[in-house]
């Protein structure tokens, strides 16, 4: 039997992932750099897109790097708690309270960026697979969200590269980041999708 301790541990670490993952690092970065409430500009979504609307790549870069960090620090934990495999779980909850922030009415990002938190933090080969691809896809086509969409559904086949058990949170993860993309997929399908105007500031 399991002592009762650790899984308190378990259950603590998980908790701790949701609220780091929770952190609305877009939206705090825009706020103290005195460009108002990302949520009321563009599409009103608080990640890396659509704060390069509002303070160009720049901030982009840094929202991007403040949600991967805030998804390694949720794998270090769990690996640090329960191995390589537990740690990517916790990256998954940790880009669900990215996803639905408890500070924002459950109202958050889309994940993409947290999402390579948690690939730099498991396995770099596979980041950098899932970067070259994301940085291809968006930079050739325009479209941000089809390369996010390429990336996700390439996540899970590397995750299983990886081992039988990786591939089931990486899978997890994917299928949540399609779902917070499912508006984006129908308006790339219909050809009503905004291109991303990549302006070094604003």
């Amino acid at each position: 039997m399991i002592p009762t301790d650790f899984n308190i541990i378990f259950i603590v670490a998980i908790i701790v992932s949701y609220l780091l993952g929770s952190i609305p690092m877009g939206l705090i970065l825009t706020k103290v750099m005195g460009k108002g409430d990302l949520r009321k500009v563009g599409s009103g979504n608080i990640g890396a897109t659509n704060v390069m609307r509002v303070g160009g790549l720049r901030m982009a870069a840094a929202t991007w790097l403040l949600d991967m960090l805030k998804t390694i620090a949720a794998v270090c934990i769990g690996w640090a708690v329960g191995g390589e495999v537990f740690g990517a779980w916790c990256g998954f909850v940790a880009i669900v309270g990215h996803c639905y922030p408890v500070w924002l009415k459950f109202h958050g990002g889309k994940g993409i960026s947290s999402l390579f938190g948690v690939l730099l933090a498991i396995n770099p080969l596979a980041f950098i697979t899932c970067g070259v691809e994301w940085l291809i896809v968006a930079l050739t086509s325009g479209y941000s969200s089809l390369g996010a969409v390429v990336a996700f559904c390439l996540m899970p086949v590397l995750g299983f590269v990886i081992s039988f058990q990786m591939g089931w949170p990486f899978l997890a993860i994917a299928l949540l980041c399609l779902w917070r993309h499912r508006e984006n997929i129908k308006r790339l399908l219909s050809g009503t999708e905004s291109k991303v105007e990549w302006k070094w500031k604003k």
